[in-house]
């Protein structure tokens, strides 16, 4: 890979559909660091519809992070229909690892914090991380992320092993 990335960020589009599986799907195979073990484990249909679902909400996002026109990564923020919990926005950044390292995390993460300042709702954004992955853990304290709590075996690593996960958030005023 060339270090130049010809970056191109937008919302996702029911046609995205089979790019993000197939990317999600690397990406966990890249990684133990993520939640999810083989990718999400939803037909290209499936996922077109919670595409669909996604644009009509004024509290849910997912964005594409394109070099030309190869899918290289996503960010969403994810929240609940519930009112009493409606304003708490989960974040959830994915990357290629071939475009780990190159300011691809802080770009999104941007999207998502101003994204998230222009929505009618969203006042807190919240995200889980494993304890070991340090990278990701300095990209959210960049954005002004604390971490409010450590939650012991909060995930299995590949070796079995059990693992701290930490939960950080930032408010949105």
């Amino acid at each position: 890979m060339s270090e130049a990335i010809d970056l191109i960020i937008r919302e996702a589009q029911a046609i995205d559909a089979e790019n993000i599986l197939a990317v999600m799907k690397q990406v966990s195979q890249e990684t133990e660091f993520l939640v999810m073990d083989e990718g999400l484990n939803l037909t290209p249909a499936l996922l077109a519809h919670h595409i669909e679902a996604i644009d009509d909400s004024e509290n849910n996002l997912l964005l594409l992070a394109y070099n030309g026109a190869q899918l290289i990564g996503t960010a969403s923020v994810r929240a609940s229909d519930e009112k009493r919990i409606a304003h708490i926005g989960e974040v959830g950044i994915s990357i290629l690892k071939d475009y780990w390292g190159f300011g691809l995390g802080s770009v999104l993460l941007e999207e998502v914090i101003a994204w998230a300042h222009d929505s009618a709702g969203i006042r807190r954004l919240e995200l889980t991380v494993q304890a070991q992955n340090k990278r990701a853990i300095h990209l959210y304290e960049k954005f002004d992320f604390q971490v409010e709590a450590t939650m012991a075996r909060g995930a299995v690593g590949n070796d079995g092993r059990f693992l701290d996960v930490l939960l950080m958030s930032v408010m949105i005023d």
